[in-house]
């Protein structure tokens, strides 16, 4: 009878460590999920910044206005980064 109940003990520890195992892969997938998206968010808002800023240095080149509204303009693009 002992043996039985040290086999199925021993039963009950593995299961507990094989579900606090699955716990764990489960966590860590979800961070390294959310991670990546984080990471992608910032990369396409990095990406953004950087094409508002690039179309604002074009608008200064801008020969047909005057410069108090090409500048208006550029300031304008630029605060579309916020």
């Amino acid at each position: 009878m002992t043996e039985f109940n040290d086999t199925e003990q021993k039963s009950k520890v593995k299961q507990e460590a094989v579900r606090a195992a699955v716990n764990i892969k489960e966590e860590l997938t979800k961070l390294i999920a959310d991670s990546y998206d984080q990471g992608v968010k910032d990369g396409v808002e990095i990406a953004r910044y950087a094409t508002l800023e690039e179309v604002a240095q074009h608008v200064e080149k801008l020969t047909g206005f005057g410069q108090d509204t090409i500048s208006s303009f550029a300031i304008y693009i630029r605060g579309m980064k916020k």
